[in-house]
C-alpha cells in the first residue's frame, strides 16, 4: 500500500469539487438530447431532408462512444485534469462551430469533434468522484453526477423545444459557451490530480501505444452506434448497409475484446472484468442505460404522436420527474453508506418495473398529470439505481484503476441507451402495424356500417357534401384505428421494459456485499 497515495485528500471541499465537474457533464449529457427536438428545423434551415440531418445525432452518437473507452487511457496518459479540459475546451469550440455551420456536411464535422470532447468527461468526472470522496462518502458524491445524468436528458426535450420555438436551432449550441469557459475557470482551480494518477502518467511515459485497438475499437463499437441508430430507419437486414455494418461491428468488438484480453499494454483492461461485482455492475448499467433512455423518449413521443402534444408540451410531462430524481438521488446517497447497496437496486428495480406495468394502464385520452405521474413513479425507481450500481463498481477496484472502472461504466451507460432507443423505436413500429392489420381485419358488419353512417349525417349536417362526407367519415375511423394501434404498441414497449427490470433483478445479488458506501478502494 501506497501511505501517500491513501492518505492523499484534495485541496478543495470535495462537495466544491464535485459541483466544478458536474458542470460540463451536465452540459454533455444535455445535448445529446436537446438536438433531438431541433433536428425538424436544422433540416430545413440547412436544405436537406430529415433522414440527411439524422446524420447530426448518429455522427456525434458514434464518436461518442469510440471515446468512451479510450478516456481511461488516455488521462493516464496526459494526466486526468489535463485531458478533462482539453475535453471541455473541445467540446466548447466545437459547440461554437455547431452553431455557425452553415451546411449540413459542416455541421456534421464539428459535431463529430463535439462527440469526441464530450465523450471523455462523464467518465473523467466520474473517476474524479471516485478520488474525491472516501468510500463511505463515495455514494453522496456519485448522486450528485446521477442528478446531472438523470435529469438533463428529462429537460433536454423541453429545453430544446422552448429554444427553438423561441430563437433559433443555433442557440441549443451557442448555450454550451458560457457553460463551457465557467467549467474550465473552475476545474483549473478546484481539480487536482492524486498521487496515483501522477504516477501511472510517470509509468506510462515511453510505453508503446496499442494502435490495434484504438482502430478496433473505433471500427467496433462506432459500426455499432450506426447498426442501432440507422437500424429501424434502413429496415434492418432488409439493407444491405446495415448488414455491412453488423458484419464490421460483430468483427471489431469479437477481434477487439480479443485482443485486449492479451494486450500486454491495452486501452481497456478487460481482466478487471474478473472483479464480480465491476462485471454485474456493467450488465446493470447496460439494462439501466437502456430503460432510462427508452422510457425517456418514450412519454414525450406518445403525448406527440398519439396525444397531438407539442414538443415543448410533451417535455414538460418529463420534468417533474427530474425533479423527483434531483430529490431522491441525495437521499440514496445517504443510504449507500447505512444500507447494503445491492438491497437498494433491487428496490429501484421492483419500483421501476411496477412503475412500468402501471403506465400498461395507458390510452389515448390520458391527461396531463396522469402522463407526469407516469414518469414522477419511474424515476423514483431510476433514483434507487444509478447511485448504488456506480458504487459497486469501484468495490475492490484499486485507486489507479478508477478511470478504467468509470471508462467501462459510462460505456455501458452509452450503448445501454442506444440500445432502448433503438429497440423501442423497432418494437414501437412493428407492433403497431400488427395492431393496426388485427384491427382492420375486424372492421365491417352493422356496427361499423351504423359508425360511419352517423359520422357522415354529422358531417353532411356541418355542410359537407354527402360524398365527401362519406370519405371523411371513414377517414376518421380510419384515424381512430391508428391512434388506437398506436396505444396498443406503446403498451407492449413498456411491458418489454417491464421485463427487462425482473430479468436485471436477480443479477444484483450475484455481486459481493462489500463495504456500504463504496467499498474499500484497495490502495497499491
Amino acid at each position: 500500500m501506497n501511505s501517500g497515495e491513501a492518505a492523499w485528500t484534495p485541496r478543495h471541499n470535495p462537495w466544491a469539487v464535485a459541483l466544478t465537474v458536474t458542470i460540463a457533464t451536465f452540459m454533455e449529457v444535455l445535448d445529446t438530447s436537446i438536438v433531438n427536438v431541433a433536428l425538424p428545423h436544422i433540416a430545413g434551415s440547412l436544405s436537406a431532408s430529415v433522414d440527411e440531418a439524422a446524420w447530426v445525432l448518429t455522427s456525434y452518437l458514434v464518436a461518442n462512444a469510440v471515446v468512451l473507452p479510450l478516456s481511461a487511457w488516455v488521462s493516464d496518459r496526459v494526466g486526468r485534469k489535463r485531458f478533462y479540459m482539453t475535453c471541455v475546451v473541445l467540446f466548447t469550440i466545437s459547440s461554437l462551430f455547431c452553431g455557425l455551420s452553415t451546411s449540413l456536411p459542416m455541421l456534421i464535422f464539428f459535431r463529430v469533434l463535439q462527440g469526441v470532447g464530450g465523450g471523455g468527461l462523464a467518465p473523467s468526472e466520474q473517476a474524479i468522484l471516485a478520488d474525491t470522496f472516501p468510500p463511505r462518502m463515495r455514494g453522496a458524491g456519485f448522486a450528485l453526477y446521477g442528478m446531472a445524468v438523470v435529469f438533463a436528458p428529462a429537460i433536454g426535450p423541453t429545453l430544446g423545444g422552448y429554444i427553438t420555438d423561441h430563437a433559433s436551432w443555433h442557440w441549443i449550441f451557442f448555450i454550451n459557451l458560457p457553460v463551457g469557459v465557467l467549467s474550465l475557470f473552475l476545474t483549473s482551480v478546484m481539480v487536482d490530480d492524486p498521487p496515483h494518477v501522477l504516477e501511472a502518467k510517470k509509468r506510462t511515459k515511453g510505453k508503446p501505444v496499442d494502435f490495434m485497438g484504438f482502430g478496433l475499437v473505433a471500427l467496433g463499437l462506432g459500426s455499432l452506434e450506426v447498426v442501432l441508430d440507422k437500424g429501424q430507419e434502413d429496415d434492418w437486414f432488409s439493407s444491405p448497409f446495415i448488414i455491412t455494418f453488423v458484419v464490421l461491428a460483430v468483427i471489431g468488438i469479437a477481434y477487439f475484446i480479443v485482443w485486449e484480453w492479451n494486450e500486454e499494454h491495452p486501452i481497456l483492461e478487460l481482466h478487471l472484468l474478473k472483479n464480480p461485482n465491476l462485471a454485474v455492475a456493467c450488465c446493470l448499467m447496460l439494462a439501466l442505460g437502456a430503460i432510462l433512455f427508452g422510457t425517456t423518449v418514450l412519454i414525450p413521443q406518445y403525448l406527440q404522436t398519439v396525444m397531438g402534444y407539442t414538443a415543448e408540451s410533451a417535455g414538460l410531462a418529463l420534468s417533474a420527474g427530474g425533479f423527483t430524481v434531483m430529490l431522491f438521488m441525495p437521499i440514496v446517497g445517504q443510504l449507500v453508506s447505512r444500507v447494503d447497496a445491492r438491497l437498494l437496486i433491487a428496490f429501484g428495480f421492483i419500483v421501476l418495473s411496477s412503475s412500468l406495468l402501471h403506465m400498461t394502464s395507458i390510452y389515448p385520452g390520458i391527461d396531463f398529470h396522469t402522463a407526469m405521474f407516469y414518469r414522477i413513479y419511474q424515476c423514483v425507481g431510476l433514483a434507487f439505481l444509478f447511485v448504488p450500481i456506480n458504487t459497486i463498481s469501484f468495490v475492490n477496484i484499486p485507486p489507479s484503476q478508477g478511470n478504467q472502472v468509470s471508462a467501462m461504466i459510462n460505456l455501458c451507460r452509452n450503448l445501454g441507451g442506444s440500445i432502448g432507443i433503438s429497440a423501442f423505436s423497432t418494437i414501437l413500429a412493428r407492433r403497431a402495424q400488427v395492431h393496426q392489420t388485427y384491427m382492420a381485419a375486424h372492421v365491417g358488419g352493422a356496427a361499423f356500417t351504423a359508425r360511419v353512417n352517423a359520422a357522415s349525417d354529422m358531417l353532411f349536417r356541418a355542410g359537407t357534401a354527402m360524398p365527401d362526407a362519406a370519405m371523411q367519415a371513414k377517414a376518421q375511423i380510419y384515424g381512430g384505428m391508428v391512434q388506437q394501434a398506436g396505444a396498443l404498441a406503446y403498451i407492449d414497449v413498456i411491458q418489454l421494459f417491464a421485463l427487462g427490470c425482473a430479468i436485471a433483478l436477480p443479477l444484483v445479488f450475484l455481486a459481493h456485499r462489500g463495504q456500504r458506501g463504496g467499498g474499500p478502494a484497495m490502495a497499491h
